[in-house]
């Protein structure tokens, strides 16, 4: 099988890299300790998540989920759980927007998963640029979790009192007045509770042609990220889609 150029170009990459991923994913861990206990984190790939259409983040939003930034012909998928409390979240947002808007390859997924140490604020933001999406579309729904991460004060103190989102429109007054948002949210966290995924941010990368996925814990450089994409698309498009791929061989520990 041919491999794709920039497979060719950065896969020699993958052993120079392994050892800086080991200490990023040490220090990541160090300092997030608090979010879950040792072990309910898995290194592992796992199976795809169910994906729905695919759209770039300045065309129409089809009805329903998930929220998407990028190119709608992407091969490969960052699906980011993420938490609008969470500082390393917070941090790893204007990152991996830059990275995936350098990267045509690759499309940018949200997911949900407000943390309990982060309650009430987290969900109370998740609730907010959910309902912005519902009613708006996906540009109003990324450009809401911007200014969520710009206004917040973070680790759990939410948006500070009085604060009101500026172009809250009296749709997305409604939905926040009703379930609609709690319902999405809460069918997130039980997913990624399924996929014993507890911290964020967490990543999970994904391969349309090959069906075949991967777990990264952490806020991932870029030249990681790109790294583990090489992994994915070298394991061919023919190899099972349940097949799992050992995150250690991009340097992740177990």
């Amino acid at each position: 099988m041919t491999l794709p150029r920039f497979v060719r170009s950065r896969f020699f990459l993958v052993g120079l890299l392994a050892t800086a991923m080991l200490l990023t994913a040490a220090v990541w861990a160090f300092l997030h300790l608090h979010a879950a206990k040792p072990g309910a984190l898995p290194a592992r790939a796992e199976l795809p998540v169910t994906t729905a259409a695919q759209v770039e983040p300045d065309s129409p939003a089809p009805a329903g989920l998930p929220w998407r930034y990028g190119r709608a012909d992407a091969r490969f998928t960052v699906v980011e759980y993420a938490d609008l409390e969470c500082p390393f979240c917070r941090a790893y947002f204007a990152v991996l927007k830059r990275w995936t808007d350098e990267h045509p390859e690759v499309a940018w997924q949200w997911h949900h998963l407000p943390l309990s140490m982060h309650e009430p604020a987290a969900s109370a933001d998740a609730r907010l640029v959910e309902c912005v999406g519902q009613t708006g579309g996906h540009a109003a729904f990324w450009q809401a979790v911007e200014w969520v991460y710009a206004h917040t004060r973070g680790d759990g103190q939410g948006l500070p009192e009085g604060l009101r989102y500026p172009d809250l429109t009296p749709d997305a007054q409604q939905c926040l007045n009703s379930e609609r948002p709690d319902a999405v949210i809460r069918a997130q966290v039980a997913e990624a509770g399924q996929q014993h995924i507890a911290a964020t941010p967490t990543l999970r990368l994904q391969d349309r042609q090959s069906g075949k996925t991967l777990l990264l814990r952490g806020p991932v450089d870029g030249d990681a990220l790109l790294s583990a994409i090489d992994l994915l698309a070298a394991g061919g498009a023919d190899a099972p889609s349940t097949k799992e791929m050992p995150a250690e061989s991009i340097g992740m520990p177990r």
